[in-house]
């Protein structure tokens, strides 16, 4: 269903089917489709409930019917990941598409939305199916073992998924110490066995204020 017209476009063939994207997100489609607003904090009441504890602004639209659809956000790189029961975390903001059959929801993430001002949630995306997510410039995926945790800024974090946990810890980055100032004041650390997708380049974010 999900495949990748260029490194920067998704392309996502329906035959009656559904997907769910980032709002605004669609370039272009042929044949008959309908769209339908959802929203971006999960299905049914725990989503509502998350939406309006977090203050959470993200929006997602349902595309369905038969032809093709073409999805992009600001010429970010786009990743697919392939679920198979698991489930994904993903920041917000680099959240393009899932499957219709994947379920959406929002998790809180303390200290680390906090560091990055981006709000105190994480989009989750969980089941069968294929996820596409962006990243500023081509994604790293970096695997995680017992014997090799891995230590994260914030701001080039995009996604993990598998049996990871998560701490965050107090931190500065060489830029800090050559005094250019925005170091992240808190740093991810990550245990346990799984993924984490990180992008060549940081986001704008509060940390260093924190």
């Amino acid at each position: 269903m999900f495949r990748l017209q260029s490194s920067k476009v998704l392309a996502v063939d329906m035959t009656g089917d559904a997907v769910k994207a980032k709002n605004g997100s669609m370039v272009a489609y042929d044949g008959q489709m309908s769209f339908k607003k959802l929203s971006g904090g999960g299905e049914g009441l725990r989503g509502m409930v998350t939406r309006r504890i977090t203050g959470e602004q993200m929006t997602v639209m349902e595309v369905k019917g038969h032809g093709t659809c073409w999805f992009a956000d600001r010429a970010s790189e786009i990743n697919l990941v392939g679920l198979r029961g698991d489930k994904l975390y993903v920041e917000s903001s680099n959240f393009l598409a899932a499957e219709a059959g994947l379920r959406t929801g929002t998790e809180f993430t303390g200290l680390r939305g906090a560091s990055q001002g981006n709000g105190l949630f994480t989009t989750t995306v969980e089941g069968h199916g294929q996820a596409a997510i962006m990243s500023d410039g081509p994604a790293v995926v970096l695997r995680v073992s017992a014997q090799y945790p891995l230590t994260v800024d914030p701001g080039a974090y995009v996604a993990h998924q598998g049996n990871l946990r998560q701490s965050f810890q107090s931190g500065v980055t060489f830029r800090t110490v050559l005094g250019e100032g925005g170091g992240e004041a808190f740093q991810i650390r990550f245990e346990g066995d799984g993924l984490v997708y990180v992008q060549p380049s940081e986001r704008n974010t509060i940390a260093g204020e924190v």
